[in-house]
C-alpha cells in the first residue's frame, strides 16, 4: 500500500486537451495523451509496478516527505513541488501550455523544470512510460546525451532533458542525476506524438530545450491562465476556492469541442478494495449541463456556449448507441460508443480491482438528461437557429410520448430500473422550460401537448413521489427511503426553496443521508443498488445540501457545512468524487461534478448572506 500516494496527494496540470496527475512527491504517475479519453502513458495511480511513471524530485536524504510542499502559482495551473532540506530548497515546476484551438493535437508537452532557490540540492529523474495502460511494449532509442525517444503502438514519447540521460540496465527506461546550486536551473520536457508514423524517424519532440524556449512557453501558461480569469464576475467571500474550482472545470474542459469530462482518472474506488472503480473521463449529459449555470454566472459565457454548440450537436446527430435521442455520456468528440473492459492486468489503486476502462452505463436509459440539456439550452437567447430549434422540439416531441417509464436514474445504478422521482423531476424541467423558450422567442410548438405532459408529471410526482409517512419526497415511487439528488427541487424551480413540504423533506434528508455535514446520495442498505460495498459521503450532494440550506433560509446552518466542505479539499484545493469514514477523498479525482457545485453553493451562499445582511437593497 506504500506504493500508492492517497487520491488527494495530488495535482492537476493540462493544456485542455489531455491532463497529467502530480503526486506530492514529484512522481507523475497519471498521463493519458492525445485525449482525456485515450490509453495511459503513464498509469502507476492504478498499478505501482506495470502502470509506469515519470517522477523527477530532490534527494533530500533523511528528511522525505516532511519536507515537500506542494502549491499553484496564484490563478494559474502551474503546480510547484517544493522540497526542503538542512542543505537547500528547490522546486519542480510542472506545467502545458493550453491549446484553446478547436483543432485537436497529435503532439502535447508537459513540461518540467527543476530549479533551487538556496543552497544546494541533488535532483533525481527516472522516466519509465508504460504505453496502452500498461499493455504494450517499447522500444527506446538514445537520439543524443540529453534526448531519448520511446517509441509505442501508437505514439512516441520524446523525453528532452538538459542533463545527460542514461539507460536503465534493462533497456526500457532512462534516468539522469544532477546537482543544482542557488539560481540554477534544468529542465525535462515530456513530448507525446501521436502523428504520422514518418514522423517519428525524425525529432518528434521538435529541437533540444533551450531555457529561454520554456521560459517563452512558462510565460505563455501563466499569461493564458491570468487572461482568462480577467472574465470572471465572482467578487464573494470564498474568491481563492472559486477561482481554483473555475481553473479546474476549465482544465477539465475538450477546447476542440467545449465538452467538459467528469473527472481525469478512470478506476479510483469508492471504497478502498471496492468494485465501485469507473471510467470518468468522458462527458456526462448531465454534469455538463449544470455547470454551464456555474460558469454563465462566473462570466465564462464563451465556455457555456461551447458546451451548449456541442450538446445541439448531439440533438442534432439523431443517433446514439442506447437508441434514445440522447445518451447519457459521450466521448468527448461525441462519440456515443464506449465499450466497457476489464483491464485485468492491473491491480487497481490499492489493490481496488477490478479496473475498468470505458462505461456501460453509457447504454442505461436515464430520462433525466433530457432534463438537464434544456436547463442548459434555455439559459442562451440561440438555440441553434432553425434547425437548432427544430432538432430540440423534436426531441421534446418524444418525450411528450417516452418520460413514463421507469429508468436507471441519476446514480447509475445497476439493480433494475426503477420509477425515479428525480428522474420525472427533470422530465418535468424538460417541458418547462421549453414551453417558457418557445413562449418568449415566439417559436413553433405543440404547446398544448407540451404543457399536458408538464402538468401530468408535476401531478404525478406529487402524488407518487411523496411519501407521507416520511414527510417527504423519496427516492422512486415504491420506496420511503429519501435521495440527495432531490437537493435540486427547489434550483429548477419545482418547488419554493421555503415551501413546507420541502422544508420537511430537507429534514428528512438531514436525519437520514447527513453525517457531520457530509452528505450520502441514498442508503444502498435500505436502497439496493446492485453493486457490493459502500461508498463514502458525496462531496456534489454535500455542496447541493449547502444550497439548499441556503435557500431556505438557515443561513447559520448552510455556511458552517460550507466552511467545513472546504477543509476537506487538498493541499491545492482540488476534490475528488466523495469523503471516506476519515476523511479521506475517494473516487475519481479531480472530479468536476464536485467543483461546479462548489461554485453555485458560494454564489447561492453569499447571495443569502448579502440579502440578510442588507434586508433594504
Amino acid at each position: 500500500m506504500d506504493d500508492y500516494p492517497p487520491i488527494a496527494d495530488h495535482g492537476l496540470v493540462g493544456d485542455l486537451q489531455t491532463a497529467a496527475l502530480v503526486a506530492a512527491d514529484g512522481t507523475l504517475d497519471w498521463w493519458c495523451t492525445p485525449r482525456f479519453d485515450s490509453p495511459s502513458v503513464f498509469a502507476s495511480l492504478l498499478d505501482s509496478d506495470r502502470g509506469g511513471y515519470c517522477r523527477l524530485a530532490a534527494d533530500l536524504g533523511q528528511a522525505h516527505e516532511a519536507g515537500v510542499r506542494q502549491l499553484y502559482l496564484t490563478d494559474t495551473a502551474v503546480l510547484v513541488t517544493r522540497f526542503m532540506a538542512p542543505g537547500g530548497v528547490g522546486e519542480v515546476l510542472d506545467f502545458m501550455e493550453p491549446d484553446p484551438s478547436t483543432t485537436p493535437s497529435a503532439r502535447h508537452r508537459l513540461i518540467r523544470v527543476a530549479r533551487v532557490v538556496r543552497g544546494s540540492l541533488p535532483f533525481e529523474l527516472v522516466c519509465r512510460p508504460r504505453f496502452d495502460y500498461g499493455r504494450a511494449s517499447h522500444t527506446l532509442r538514445q537520439l543524443d546525451d540529453g534526448s531519448v525517444v520511446f517509441h509505442g503502438p501508437d505514439m512516441d514519447l520524446h523525453v528532452q532533458a538538459t542533463a545527460p540521460i542514461a539507460f536503465h540496465p534493462d533497456g526500457h527506461d532512462v534516468s539522469a542525476r544532477f546537482t543544482l546550486d542557488a539560481g540554477e536551473l534544468a529542465a525535462v520536457v515530456l513530448t507525446s506524438d501521436s502523428g504520422d508514423a514518418a514522423a517519428r524517424d525524425g525529432r518528434p519532440g521538435g529541437p533540444p530545450p533551450t531555457m529561454q524556449a520554456i521560459t517563452a512557453s512558462f510565460d505563455a501558461c501563466r499569461a493564458f491562465w491570468l487572461t482568462w480569469l480577467r472574465a470572471s464576475r465572482y467578487r464573494g467571500r470564498w474568491q481563492e476556492m472559486v477561482t481554483r474550482s473555475a481553473i479546474t472545470l476549465k482544465l477539465l474542459t475538450y477546447a476542440p469541442t467545449g465538452a467538459p469530462i467528469a473527472a481525469a482518472t478512470m478506476g479510483l474506488p469508492e471504497q478502498i478494495g471496492g468494485e465501485r472503480n469507473w471510467d470518468y473521463r468522458y462527458t456526462w449529459i448531465r454534469d455538463a449541463s449544470l455547470s454551464v449555470h456555474a460558469l454563465t454566472t462566473l462570466g465564462f459565457t464563451d465556455d457555456a456556449n461551447a458546451y451548449r454548440r456541442w450538446l445541439r450537436e448531439r440533438l442534432d446527430a439523431g443517433w446514439t448507441a442506447s437508441g434514445e435521442p440522447l445518451q447519457i455520456m459521450y466521448r468527448v468528440d461525441g462519440e456515443p460508443h464506449l465499450t466497457e473492459e476489464i483491464l485485468d492486468h492491473l491491480e487497481g489503486y490499492r489493490r481496488s480491482a477490478p479496473v475498468r476502462a470505458g462505461n456501460a452505463a453509457a447504454d442505461q436509459i436515464q430520462l433525466d438528461i433530457y432534463g438537464e440539456a434544456a436547463y442548459a439550452l434555455a439559459e442562451a437567447r440561440d438555440i441553434g437557429g432553425i434547425r437548432g430549434w427544430n432538432a430540440f422540439t423534436a426531441v421534446i416531441d418524444w418525450l411528450t410520448d417516452h418520460w413514463d417509464r421507469p429508468d436507471e436514474g441519476i446514480w447509475e445504478t445497476r439493480g433494475g430500473r426503477q420509477n425515479f422521482t428525480y428522474s420525472r423531476l427533470m422530465t418535468w424541467v424538460a417541458f418547462d422550460r421549453a414551453i417558457g423558450f418557445a413562449t418568449a422567442y415566439s417559436r413553433p410548438a405543440d404547446l398544448t401537448r407540451w404543457q399536458t405532459a408538464r402538468d401530468t408529471v408535476f401531478r404525478q410526482i406529487i402524488d407518487r413521489g411523496w411519501n407521507d409517512k416520511r414527510r417527504a419526497f423519496v427516492q422512486h415511487y415504491d420506496t420511503d427511503v429519501v435521495d440527495a439528488s432531490l437537493l435540486l427541487m427547489p434550483r429548477v424551480g419545482f418547488i419554493d426553496p421555503k415551501d413546507p413540504d420541502w422544508l420537511s423533506t430537507l429534514d428528512a434528508m438531514s436525519d437520514e443521508l447527513v453525517s457531520d455535514s457530509l452528505v450520502y446520495r441514498y442508503n444502498p442498505a435500505a436502497s439496493p443498488d446492485g453493486l457490493r460495498g459502500s461508498e463514502g459521503t458525496f462531496n456534489l450532494c454535500s455542496f447541493l445540501y449547502v444550497q439548499a440550506l441556503a435557500r431556505a433560509g438557515r443561513l447559520d446552518q448552510a455556511r458552517y457545512a460550507f466552511d467545513k466542505m472546504l477543509t476537506y479539499a487538498n493541499h491545492v484545493g482540488l476534490f475528488a468524487e466523495e469523503i471516506g469514514p476519515s476523511g479521506e477523498q475517494l473516487g475519481n479525482f479531480p472530479q468536476a461534478f464536485t467543483h461546479l457545485a462548489l461554485i453555485d453553493a458560494a454564489i447561492a451562499l453569499d447571495e443569502e448572506l448579502d440579502r440578510a445582511e442588507h434586508p433594504a437593497r
